[in-house]
């Protein structure tokens, strides 16, 4: 399989599977805590799906991106937490019912935000001589058929055969970091000497983006009442995208390497801040205490 394939093909199918991943780890019981811990699921979600893409506009205007930059940067923005951030939720001592619970409603309204928040982008952004527009409808049903079908999918494998679930959902973890990792690398190498000045152009908007999403998470979490570990993870799921996600839609959508740029820094620079958030929490003691549900 060649490059553009492995992209075209390979990329939508390895996110597929990756959800289905996610559903390996759900029961309905854990959408419970969508009504037990109701202002951590809403503080959760607004963040996710309209203050953070907003903080991407806003990062895009004041670097003064290039336009390809400026849109790669609101579609990671706008990309729902990765299947990760449960695994750093539990490592850190957050909630992980409720990082689960985020992660999967976020990933079912970014069916209609992403597409929303990348066609504003691209009309905002581009050259109007130039314009690159984004099949709306098209790419709805993509995110349907890769992000609502396999999740179900997953649940339905959970529910009849738990023993293959608890199997399949590590491999399917490390699988999907390994299509990230491999996507990066192809990348890269397609860009060549490009891919150094745009990594110098848009590596501050990424590590921002990051920083001020782990942030957000936790000081506005704490400021909203909510507990250290229900704010803990609301900051990594902030913090830690699906980035597979980002680059699925600049790569094979809106096919253009440069407005894949920020999705794969942010790829690699969010396990670095994930790890460093672990060490906060291990410091700190997030968690030790926290009530039991």
């Amino acid at each position: 399989m060649d490059q553009a394939a492995l992209i075209s093909v390979g990329l939508p199918a390895a996110l597929f599977l990756i959800m289905v991943g996610m559903g390996l780890t759900l029961t309905p019981r854990d959408f419970r805590e969508v009504l037990v811990a109701p202002r951590a699921t809403v503080f959760g979600l607004v963040a996710q799906i309209v203050l953070l893409p907003l903080v991407g506009v806003g990062l895009a205007v004041s670097l003064d991106l290039s336009p390809a930059l400026a849109v790669g940067l609101v579609i990671i923005a706008a990309c729902p937490g990765g299947t990760t951030s449960n695994l750093f939720a539990f490592l850190g001592r957050g909630d992980v019912a409720l990082s689960i619970v985020l992660t999967v409603a976020a990933s079912l309204i970014t069916i209609v935000t992403l597409p929303m928040f990348t066609s504003w982008a691209l009309g905002h952004f581009q050259d109007s001589s130039r314009v690159l527009e984004l099949p709306v409808l098209r790419t709805i049903l993509t995110l349907l058929v890769i992000i609502l079908v396999p999740v179900a999918i997953g649940m339905t494998i959970r529910h009849f055969k738990r023993h293959w679930a608890e199997k399949g959902e590590k491999l399917v973890s490390v699988f999907g970091l390994l299509v990230l990792i491999l996507v990066i690398a192809l990348l890269l190498v397609d860009l060549g000497e490009e891919a150094l000045v745009l990594l110098r152009q848009g590596g501050l908007a990424v590590v921002l983006l990051n920083v001020i999403g782990l942030v957000l998470g936790m000081v506005g979490g704490r400021l909203l009442g909510l507990d250290r570990p229900q704010a803990f993870t609301v900051a990594i799921e902030l913090g830690i995208k699906n980035g597979t996600l980002g680059l699925m839609v600049t790569l094979t959508l809106l096919h253009s390497d440069a407005m894949s740029v920020p999705a794969a820094v942010y790829g690699v620079l969010m396990f670095l801040f994930g790890f460093l958030m672990l060490g906060y929490s291990r410091l700190t003691g997030i968690g030790r205490a926290a009530p039991a549900r």
